[in-house]
């Protein structure tokens, strides 16, 4: 681990541990993040959008996004700052339930470090923060935040990725939501992966939600790269009560000046 990004890293978790001591609601991004990062100088484009085809149908909170039949995405820019350091901006990120139609639900800021080159190397690690400036129907909070710790294996053609998030809205440590991500992929050449993931929501740290009440959901994932997009689409399935029954995502990204940089590579 270099000097730098090992010094980065520990000042990312230390503040957002602080910030996460002093939230469930809709979700924009269905990913599990594997530490990969855009390289230095590149700018990157990821299309996020999700679809609740059978999901809850009473809201988290009185004006809320209802889940049930809601279309849910983002537009999230990336830019590649540092070997093991990418800056991220989400905006716009939009909504649409049947009830309050199509909203503009906020906008979100983040930094991402994590090892470099971490998609060649066998053990991988790194850590994402999250700031979230929310408009009213998509929290119940104004502001809160996300701490996404990146911990995974690539073992031949195998990966296994955890993400044991944690979600705040600057209302003390016990109320910090406790969201575990987690993938299991089987990468089929170069380009083709298929992957299942689980994605939870425990509760707070204070006390987890009885099991029943909890969120859990196993989707079916396809992945392929290595062309112009890379394309991210999978179909997930709510295993208990708090969860939403029938959920599809899908993510398309495309580095948006790959061209430019490699020409100016060439002497």
């Amino acid at each position: 681990m270099s000097g730098r990004f090992g010094r980065a890293l520990r000042l990312g978790v230390l503040l957002g541990l602080h910030w996460a001591a002093t939230a469930a609601a809709q979700t924009d991004e269905i990913q599990v993040y594997d530490g990969a990062l855009a390289g230095p100088g590149t700018f990157n484009l990821t299309l996020h959008n999700n679809y609740v085809a059978d999901g809850l149908k009473t809201p988290a909170f009185e004006g809320a996004v209802t889940a049930d039949k809601s279309w849910n995405g983002v537009f999230e820019w990336a830019l590649g700052v540092r070997e093991w350091f990418e800056a991220g901006l989400y905006l716009p990120l939009y909504t649409h339930d049947d009830r309050q139609g199509w909203l503009l639900d906020g906008v979100k800021l983040r930094v991402l470090f994590a090892v470099p080159d971490a998609r060649h190397r066998r053990f991988v690690y790194g850590s994402n923060f999250e700031f979230s400036f929310n408009a009213r129907p998509w929290d119940a909070a104004r502001s809160t935040a996300e701490i996404r710790p990146i911990v995974g294996w690539h073992l031949g053609q195998v990966d296994i990725l955890a993400n044991p998030i944690l979600d705040t809205a600057y209302d003390g440590f016990g109320t910090i939501e406790f969201a575990p991500v987690l993938r299991l992929a089987l990468n089929l050449g170069r380009a083709w992966a298929i992957a299942v993931e689980e994605y939870a929501d425990l509760g707070p740290l204070r006390g987890f939600h009885p099991v029943s009440d909890q969120s859990h959901q196993l989707f079916a994932v396809l992945d392929h790269g290595g062309g112009v997009l890379d394309v991210e689409a999978g179909i997930g399935f709510g295993l208990t009560s708090g969860s939403d029954r029938l959920t599809f995502k899908l993510m398309i990204a495309r580095d948006l000046n790959a061209g430019e940089r490699s020409r100016a590579l060439v002497p």
